[in-house]
């Protein structure tokens, strides 16, 4: 699947305000989210349930099952877009699907908005028991569990091994002195790939939990290490600018390597066929040594509408189609790399490239976990117009500071 959480981020952003008026809806309290946890034989009732198309032949089976275990529950699946569950679900909640697949960094405005069921303390139990930590981080916002994570995303290298080797692509410099890196510092989209920098050197991104609005202190020396440094890659000769052609220039020989993320296995492997290779990020020098560039995870989720008229149902459902089954079937069908902790362990898992260099990208050294402050979608905007006009020389090293110092500001404002 597409990376769906940024197709939001990107395309979501007059969401805000619509979404928050429904705050309220209000949220369950913490004794009626615990009821999810009552005895089975209680679960009953019709739910519709909203996945991704290219899901729904690895959860038919999976759905089945639970009706199995569950007659009093039948399971209806409509197709749905998990990048658009805060639009879609903010038209009519009521009329919205009990279950619905979506990226975790909507979870901030859908809590808010009162659209998200919390999850119930036994089922939070699990949650953290069997899942990996970036994965609960992405589905607790203010302390509260919001959904049910099924899978985690981030960005790899990938990179044609008969140019370059395992050696070559551990650091940014190696890599661009001994091949081409087809990267996108110029056009709309570089602020997810390379927003990040920022935190690889040292600064935060809405504070150290993500969830506080004055937290970001790009303005600082650290940032304009970053940015002086995005200047000097339009001169690097090992650095291509390219974006939509990655993979076609790729399979010429354009370049030889280039940061994107799952979604781009199969269409790498069509480009490259044996000669292709992943890794987790190199480092990168910014002027004060050698740090792990970082790039932004994701967490793929199930949520559940506080509308649903059958919560307890709707839970275990959510539940059941985020266990390590089902997150197995996921990953061979559809390359979803696993949140739960003993799925990874599968040798099917642990074995494949992709999988393997997403999973060394999960941890605190290597990635953020997207923020889910609803002023997220306020963000991008400007960090892509940073970006694009520090490698084009259209900013000048003097005004690196002042340009700093208005986008903490701007970015500390609340979302009207």
């Amino acid at each position: 699947m597409k990376n769906s959480w940024k197709r939001f981020w990107l395309g979501g952003l007059v969401l805000g305000v619509s979404a928050i008026a429904l705050a309220g809806c209000g949220n369950k309290s913490d004794d009626q989210s615990a009821s999810s946890d009552t005895n089975s034989s209680q679960v009953k009732g019709d739910i519709k349930l909203w996945v991704d198309t290219e899901h729904i032949a690895a959860i038919k089976g999976q759905v089945s099952k639970f009706e199995k275990a569950n007659p009093d529950v039948k399971v209806k699946i409509k197709t749905g877009s998990s990048a658009d569950a805060l639009k879609d679900v903010s038209k009519d909640p009521e009329k919205a699907a009990d279950v619905f697949m979506m990226p975790h960094d909507q979870i901030g405005q859908m809590a808010e908005a009162g659209l998200l069921y919390p999850v119930g303390k036994k089922q939070v139990a699990t949650i953290k028991k069997n899942n990996v930590d970036s994965a609960i981080q992405g589905v607790t916002w203010k302390n509260k569990v919001y959904g049910y994570p099924y899978g985690i995303e981030s960005q790899v290298l990938y990179y044609n091994k008969s140019k370059l080797s395992e050696n070559d692509v551990k650091s940014w410099d190696s890599l661009t002195q001994k091949g081409k890196l087809g990267a996108n510092f110029a056009e709309n989209g570089a602020n997810y790939i390379f927003a990040p920098l920022f935190m690889s050197n040292g600064d935060v991104l809405y504070g150290e939990n993500g969830e506080d609005l004055k937290g970001t202190n790009f303005n600082n020396q650290n940032g304009v290490e970053v940015l002086s440094w995005i200047a000097k890659q339009k001169s690097n000769p090992g650095v291509v600018q390219t974006n939509a052609a990655a993979l076609a220039n790729l399979q010429s020989g354009k370049i030889d390597a280039f940061l994107s993320g799952p979604w781009s296995k199969n269409d790498v492997k069509k480009a490259l066929g044996d000669k292709m290779a992943v890794a987790a990020y190199p480092t990168v020098n910014f002027g004060s040594g050698e740090k792990q560039m970082k790039a932004f995870l994701g967490v793929k989720v199930y949520g559940v509408n506080q509308q649903t008229k059958s919560p307890l149902a709707s839970m275990a459902l959510a539940n059941y189609l985020s266990n390590e089954k089902t997150q197995e079937i996921e990953f061979k069908k559809n390359g979803v790399v696993p949140s739960n902790k003993r799925a990874q362990e599968a040798t099917n898992v642990k074995t494949d490239a992709v999988a393997k260099s997403v999973m060394a990208m999960s941890d605190n050294d290597h990635s953020v976990v997207m923020p889910k402050l609803p002023e997220m979608t306020t963000f991008w905007p400007p960090m892509d117009s940073l970006i694009n006009d520090v490698y084009k020389g259209k900013i000048n090293a003097t005004q690196y500071q002042a340009k700093l110092d208005k986008f903490v500001s701007d970015n500390a404002k609340k979302t009207k």
